[in-house]
């Protein structure tokens, strides 16, 4: 009799644990959709700023009317309303590359640059791309933390039964960063990357690697001799031609 009431305790327990990992990968499923949620919001808010932001430029920049467009096509196909989160990132990434090159076209117009509308849509952009990145980064945590349930043991054969899947990761594509080449005016010596930096001038202190002589007679740039301890030094008031009396 003892025997029954332990394997109906051992049931009642497994019977337990599966009830709470199959409540917790609900919720932790309903989380990442959730956060999916929130990171959608913030993407068509971004896609309705855009529009606003092309017919500001446009009134500056008329004639730039390829990267007007290709930023129109890229937010077009960005809101045609990707299957899987991959895709999303993937499409927004060629968006914010066209955004990209219209923002690098705006710096080439000042009067564009002062424009308030301008820098309020410019603002507002930029606020909406920093709560974007809050909500990849709260979202793919809360993926990492499902997938790892998914596949872990004793979690995954719950899952298996709940039908409970691994979701997909929105990360931003990776794009090559650009150094900017840095200019001091004057002479100046090409660094690696095309960047300058400012040419060294020789050393005035005697000794110094590379700096001029010090030494009485010396050559231009010639480096001092080292003299031996306790060698006698020259007088420079001395002619070195006339012999010692």
């Amino acid at each position: 009799m003892i025997i029954v009431w332990i394997l109906i305790g051992l049931v009642v327990l497994a019977a337990i644990v599966g009830v709470v990992m199959y409540n917790g990968l609900i919720g932790l499923r309903n989380k990442v959709e959730e956060g999916w949620r929130q990171i959608d919001v913030e993407l068509k808010r971004r896609h309705d700023l855009i529009p606003n932001l092309v017919e500001t430029v446009k009134g500056y920049a008329s004639h730039e009317r390829g990267t007007l467009e290709d930023v129109m096509q890229a937010r077009s196909a960005a809101m045609s309303g990707a299957s899987t989160p991959a895709a999303a990132a993937q499409a927004e990434g060629q968006l914010s590359q066209a955004l990209g090159r219209l923002m690098a076209v705006a710096e080439a117009y000042p009067d564009l640059k002062a424009n308030q509308n301008f820098l309020a849509l410019q603002q507002e952009l930029t606020s909406t791309e920093d709560r974007i990145a809050s909500s990849r980064r709260y979202y793919n945590a809360l993926v990492r933390e499902l997938n790892t349930k998914v596949e872990s043991v004793p979690s995954n054969l719950v899952a298996n039964m709940a039908g409970v899947k691994r979701a997909e990761y929105f990360e931003a594509p990776a794009t090559e960063a650009v150094v900017p080449n840095v200019s001091y005016g004057g002479d100046a010596v090409g660094g690696p990357g095309g960047s300058s930096v400012p040419g060294v001038a020789p050393s005035t202190q005697p000794g110094a690697v590379g700096g001029p002589s010090t030494q009485p007679g010396a050559a231009p740039g010639a480096l001092p001799q080292a003299q031996a301890p306790g060698a006698e030094q020259p007088d420079p008031t001395r002619d070195s031609g006339t012999p010692n009396a």
